[in-house]
């Protein structure tokens, strides 16, 4: 018998219905994010109140009682979580990941979802370990590291060396978190809160059912599964960036604008260098996000439209996700210096902010590399890193 999910039902929601029903969480969440980042993980009463919203049934196959989100709408209810806490906006992220579940045989995802569409799913899948082969499908030891929002996990994965029935591609192997040891192994500067955690599995059986290839063919075909997966992966994490930027302007203008200096200076906001300067994070902020936006929703339409997403469209989907997350933390790194010296208490906002900032842009997702298979593919080339697309 496979993993079962530990989920809580939910009334369909409109898009309106959705955004409102996200306002009252993101108030709790402003009184909780402090306990989350002293605990170092969102806990799992405030993941059900994440459910309640519909974002952990964003990408459950439809059969099974999924409300599919459309891409962009789902980015920027990620985004608003990540503007309240960046932690807590990461761990929402996954919800988009169960489009990667759609690779499951039929018959497993109805296990997988027979108790409800509301699955949080979280994965250590690197390094990728051997599984040995058994008669039922593989026995597993190892250790697995960056498993964000394990501990609020009703399903986990964890990475397998490829083999011929993956034609070398690299599997990922569905657990219950009863089978799994979750290692507090997360002492970061940025996304404290994401839980983000190592997992240890010790000679434990998975049926070959309950594994499947990361990014690997639907058995089920609906239009949320034919939108470019990877780069879906990439974007959530983007978006968290957005949001801590946007934050990080928000406070800016809120409590650093008014402030004068201890020399009797004129207030920040009365100083050109800082007009001129949040203006133009401001700008740079926006345009990035505006051209992160136009590209995702272009992609669906052709989706929608029953067009195959090009290469050089996901290409474009990729290097505006990186270019979304490297302005995003280039912006919070200018508000910090604009903001003067309350920026180097401990303590104050844009501490958090800044560390935040940092890791969209470090994830392999959205890094230089990926800049660079884009440029290939765009001029023609074939993409320089694996899985690409």
């Amino acid at each position: 018998m496979g993993p079962a999910a530990s989920t809580v039902s939910a009334p369909p929601l409109t898009s309106r219905q959705r955004f409102d029903r996200l306002d009252p969480v993101l108030a709790e969440l402003r009184e909780r994010r402090d306990a989350f980042h002293d605990a170092g993980y969102v806990p799992r009463d405030f993941i059900e109140r994440l459910k309640s919203v519909g974002i952990y049934r964003a990408a459950t196959p439809t059969r099974f009682g999924g409300e599919h989100i459309p891409p962009a709408e789902f980015l920027r209810l990620i985004e608003r979580i990540a503007e309240v806490d960046g932690s807590t906006g990461w761990v929402a992220s996954f919800g988009s990941s169960l489009i990667y579940l759609a690779a499951l045989h039929v018959d497993t995802q109805a296990q997988l979802y027979a108790t409800g569409p509301d699955v949080v799913f979280a994965g250590g899948l690197f390094p990728v370990q051997p599984g040995v082969p058994t008669e039922r499908g593989y026995r597993l030891n190892g250790r697995w590291k960056f498993a964000s929002g394990s501990r609020g996990a009703d399903i986990l994965g964890v990475g397998l060396q490829g083999d011929e029935r993956s034609e070398g591609k690299p599997l990922t192997a569905l657990l219950s978190p009863q089978q799994v040891e979750i290692a507090d192994e997360w002492d970061v500067v940025g996304m404290r809160a994401t839980g983000s955690f190592d997992l240890i599995v010790r000679d434990v059986e998975v049926d070959r059912e309950w594994t499947f290839v990361r990014g690997g063919t639907p058995t089920i075909d609906e239009p949320l599964y034919r939108y470019p997966t990877i780069a879906y992966a990439g974007q959530v994490l983007a978006v968290v960036g957005a949001g801590v930027a946007r934050a990080a302007l928000d406070h800016a203008a809120e409590h650093g604008a008014p402030r004068a200096g201890i020399t009797g200076a004129p207030s920040l906001r009365e100083r050109s260098y800082f007009r001129t300067g949040f203006a133009a994070a401001t700008s740079r902020l926006r345009s990035a996000r505006a051209w992160f936006y136009e590209e995702t929703e272009s992609v669906w339409q052709s989706v929608l439209d029953g067009d195959e997403v090009r290469d050089e469209q996901n290409a474009t989907l990729r290097l505006a996700s990186s270019q979304l997350a490297t302005v995003a933390a280039q912006v919070v790194q200018e508000v910090a210096h604009l903001v003067g010296t309350p920026a180097i208490y401990a303590g104050n906002p844009l501490e958090r902010l800044l560390g935040d900032a940092l890791v969209p842009q470090q994830h392999a997702f959205l890094s230089p590399a990926i800049v660079e298979s884009a440029g290939a593919v765009l001029l023609g080339a074939p993409p320089t890193v694996p899985g690409f697309r």
